[in-house]
């Protein structure tokens, strides 16, 4: 399973932002997919995640403000941005694993390359 993902960049507070992620490969072995990131200086911390039957979950930070989505072909998740904060700036990963939900990025097998989401005025 490779990952790929896109639409990091530079906004300001309270802007929005939609991050993609698309898998290929063995996807149909996919169970559940996410975004983790990363601040500088920082340890990577879970986003969102989303499983292959629709279930999701937020970290406190973003709920309410972020939503992660996936079409019914598993291909490509979504993270929808909302309301973003200086403190959101951070590369963000996209990852999956064809096991169960858990917050630890140490069970998810598959990682993309990153982007970085900028907020700044």
């Amino acid at each position: 399973v490779q990952l790929q993902a896109f639409g990091g960049g530079l906004v300001q507070p309270g802007e929005s932002l939609r991050l993609s992620c698309v898998a290929s490969g063995s996807i149909f072995s996919i169970n559940v997919m996410g975004w983790y990131r990363q601040a500088p200086g920082g340890q990577r911390e879970l986003v969102a995640t989303i499983t292959s039957g629709g279930t999701t979950n937020y970290a406190d930070s973003v709920s309410g403000r972020f939503t992660i989505s996936r079409d019914n072909a598993k291909n490509p998740v979504t993270l929808q941005m909302n309301s973003l904060k200086v403190e959101d700036t951070a590369v963000y990963y996209c990852a999956a694993t064809a096991g169960l939900y858990s917050s630890d990025a140490g069970v998810y097998a598959y990682w993309g390359q990153g982007t970085l989401v900028t907020v700044s005025s």
